[in-house]
């Protein structure tokens, strides 16, 4: 089997674990299936079961560091009531000059369908996206 038919899993680098999982918990919603160690950081790693048997990694690192372009997206039914949801627990949806989005921060999508993005308290950059 070649290495495209396995699973794969997105995974996060942040600099402080209690601050990262309050965002991705607390805020994004997301319900830790387990947590480990991250290099000699114990406790150091949380993992957040997704859709269809997906997995998010997000760990501690002296090496984390923001990035601007997207490093996970979800792919959902109604982009507008989980950008609602997200946006009343606390969740502040970039703004971007080079995209038409509305108040909410939702912008067409190249290709069709709709985007909005998020960052992490590290400023990794999270995407939602839908079809329509």
């Amino acid at each position: 089997m070649a290495l495209g038919d396995y699973p794969v899993r997105a995974s996060i680098g942040v600099t402080h674990i209690g601050r990262a999982a309050a965002f991705y918990e607390g805020v994004l919603g997301l319900v830790p299936e387990g947590e480990g160690p991250s290099a000699d950081i114990e406790g150091g790693a949380r993992f957040y079961a997704a859709g269809e048997g997906t997995m998010l990694n997000v760990f501690e690192t002296p090496t984390a560091g923001g990035t601007r372009s997207t490093v996970a997206t979800w792919y959902v039914d109604d982009i507008d009531a989980i950008v609602d949801q997200l946006s009343a627990a606390g969740a502040e949806f970039a703004r971007y000059d080079a995209f038409d989005q509305d108040e909410r921060g939702i912008a067409p999508r190249a290709g069709g369908g709709r985007i909005a993005w998020v960052a992490d308290p590290d400023g990794n950059t999270l995407a939602i996206e839908a079809d329509i």
